[in-house]
């Protein structure tokens, strides 16, 4: 299998993101919007792995995958539902455990890389 590249993830223009669609659990105003550029998705479970960015909003964070990401660019903060807010910039990286839920507040744009991981190993 071809290695895919996205290259200089963080200078990738906004346009050349494929996705743009509202979050789906918005606090306030303004709404955010997301984009994504997706480089791997597996075709048999929820693994998948890109570069994603929001805009500035406040909004739920409701995934069952476990995550890894790292910040490329932007200033947020997380604030998980059973603990104290995380604050998050260019460089950070932060893992989600499965059913992390919580409050992200985006203060400038954020763009990260991310891999998605299912949420438990099947069998191949």
């Amino acid at each position: 299998m071809t290695p895919v590249v996205l290259k200089a993830s963080a200078n990738l223009p906004t346009n050349e993101l494929d996705s743009i669609s509202p979050v789906a659990r918005p606090i306030g105003e303004p709404v955010s919007i997301m984009r994504s550029k997706v480089a791997f998705k597996s075709s048999s479970d929820s693994t998948s792995a890109g570069v994603w960015e929001c805009s500035p909003g406040k909004w739920r964070r409701q995934v069952a995958e476990a995550e890894f990401s790292t910040f490329l660019s932007g200033r947020c903060t997380f604030t998980p539902d059973c603990g104290p807010t995380i604050v998050l910039e260019a460089g950070d990286s932060i893992y989600f455990h499965p059913n992390t839920n919580g409050e992200w507040k985006i203060i400038e744009t954020v763009r990260k890389a991310f891999v998605i991981l299912p949420t438990a190993h099947q069998p191949v």
